[in-house]
């Protein structure tokens, strides 16, 4: 954890004194969203239904396998998905494809991820409502688009509105941004149409009474995959008595760690910051048998991937009543 985080998830002298900016933050929230609510400003609506994902936190809750899981949903029960989105930690500034081949630099590395591993068309763009309207004209046989992240960008309506909450770490202090890590207030959770709580099902009883749905994620998979030859796979045991090093540049790097150990690994630990740009100088270390990382890190590091490179795959596992909610919202 920084130190930034060590300050929005506790109470410390530092919070006090950046609590009146605060205010002003959460001022300016609730001027923006009442100028949407009142048609000042505008919101365009989409001819295919829209499924938001975010949350009202910074840092990674666990979005992008939960768009993972719903594009696989959709696309199997006959639909046509495909996903947008911002495409932070790329340089890309107006709408694009994304592809399993493209370049992170440009798009980032979650919109990468999402081409590897879903059955929908991705695209990026720094304005959704963009992004959307030239995937839909590029694959006019869409029917439903899932925003991966967007919860605050109101210009685009939706029909469906998802709140990812980590469960271990929950809403920190509860304060708005800079002496918190809100967003938005917690309030905000009251008017999704869905929480998913992130790991922590006993979290999940609090939210619940916060919002008309909420259900617990989790986790599964312990298969890892070479970044060198992506064919090559490994269970757990591959690693056991090795000397392993494990880097992870997501929002939560513990929760990556944490996960290793409940596999049995024994391993030395190295968090980056989120979306942190990895080059071979980060992966350097002489001692190691085997370097191991998470998927999102992988698409950044295939340029000079190496035999002791992998990446541990893995997938969203959700409460089937949710997907029953998810349909019912489409109309399905």
């Amino acid at each position: 954890m920084n130190w930034i985080e060590r300050h929005w998830y506790g109470r410390t002298p530092l919070g006090a004194v950046l609590y009146p900016f605060s205010l002003l933050f959460r001022a300016g929230v609730a001027l923006r969203r009442s100028l949407y609510r009142a048609g000042i400003l505008r919101t365009t609506r989409l001819p295919v239904p829209v499924i938001i994902v975010g949350n009202i936190s910074v840092g990674g809750t666990g979005k992008t396998p939960l768009v993972l899981w719903l594009a696989h949903f959709l696309h199997e029960r006959g639909l046509r998905p495909c996903i947008i989105s911002r495409g932070y930690g790329g340089s890309a500034t107006i709408p694009l494809p994304v592809t399993a081949a493209s370049d992170p630099a440009l798009c980032g590395d979650e919109p990468v991820l999402l081409a590897q591993r879903s059955p929908a068309p991705v695209w990026i763009g720094a304005d959704r409502v963009a992004a959307a309207q030239a995937l839909l004209a590029a694959h006019p046989d869409c029917n439903v688009v899932i925003s991966d992240d967007g919860l605050q960008h109101y210009s685009l309506a939706r029909d469906l509105e998802i709140a990812v909450v980590d469960g271990l770490r929950g809403l920190g202090n509860g304060l708005l941004l800079p002496a918190g890590p809100l967003r938005e207030p917690s309030a905000r959770l009251a008017t999704v149409d869905a929480i998913i709580v992130n790991v922590s099902q006993s979290l999940g009883v609090g939210f619940a009474a916060r919002a008309p749905s909420s259900y617990a994620m989790t986790f599964s998979g312990s298969e890892f995959h070479n970044l060198l030859n992506p064919q090559h796979r490994a269970g757990p045991e591959h690693f056991h008595n090795r000397r392993v090093h494990a880097v992870a540049g997501i929002g939560n790097p513990q929760s990556f760690f944490q996960r290793l150990q409940r596999l049995g690994l024994t391993f030395t630990a190295h968090p980056f910051p989120d979306h942190h740009v990895f080059s071979a100088r980060d992966l350097a270390f002489p001692d190691a048998d085997f370097i191991v990382m998470t998927e999102k890190d992988a698409v950044k590091c295939r340029s000079f991937a190496a035999e002791a490179h992998w990446a541990l795959r893995v997938d969203a596992e959700i409460d089937p009543a949710f997907g029953d909610l998810v349909m019912k919202k489409l109309g399905k």
